[in-house]
């Protein structure tokens, strides 16, 4: 199994600071805005760019975290019984822009369980996405309005997003884990 380092730290706060600016820059009206982060990283993530926006406009944004644990597509098939979060939405979403954000985009069934989710909680004027890393893939026709990086992968490839939050240090990696060879 082979390791390696993509993003530091620095490429991860210039990153951010990016998106904070893109996501400005897109939407005129930010007293309209909510971000809400897809737990796990996801939340921290929109924490950050909800900071970013308020350290440039002076402008507090709402931020929400979504748990889509039973909006699955797969969770039938689950072995194990999903650990469910608490989905917490601190505004009405009624006719505001809301920002979806996560960490990895990759086949989009989450981005598609995300707005289900986002749905039972009212009717958004529109639902934009962000992601840190978009690594290809896609089995649904999901594309992100805003990307830190795009990092194309093989499925033998695994993108690891670490957040200073959730696992102690900033960084993404790439993890290739090469297929056990078969016996002759």
């Amino acid at each position: 199994m082979t390791k390696k380092t993509v993003m530091t730290p620095e490429d991860m706060r210039r990153t951010l600071a990016r998106i904070a600016h893109e996501i400005i820059e897109r939407n005129k009206v930010l007293g309209h805005l909510v971000l809400v982060g897809m737990h796990t990283r996801g939340v921290p993530l929109a924490e950050r760019l909800a900071a970013n926006i308020a350290s440039y406009e002076s402008l507090s944004i709402p931020v929400g975290a979504l748990d889509i644990s039973l909006y699955r597509d797969d969770l039938a098939s689950l072995e194990l019984k999903p650990i469910v979060q608490r989905s917490d939405i601190p505004v009405n979403i009624d006719g505001k822009s809301v920002v979806l954000v996560d960490d990895v985009l990759y086949t989009g069934r989450s981005i598609r369980a995300a707005m289900d989710a986002l749905m039972d909680f009212g009717r958004p004027r529109d639902i934009q996405l962000a992601v840190l890393i978009d690594r290809g893939h896609r089995e649904l026709p999901v594309r992100a309005d805003y990307i830190g990086k795009n990092i194309p992968s093989s499925r033998d490839e695994e993108i690891q997003v670490q957040l200073e939050e959730t696992d102690g240090v900033d960084e993404v990696t790439i993890i290739y884990a090469p297929a056990p060879k078969e016996a002759p």
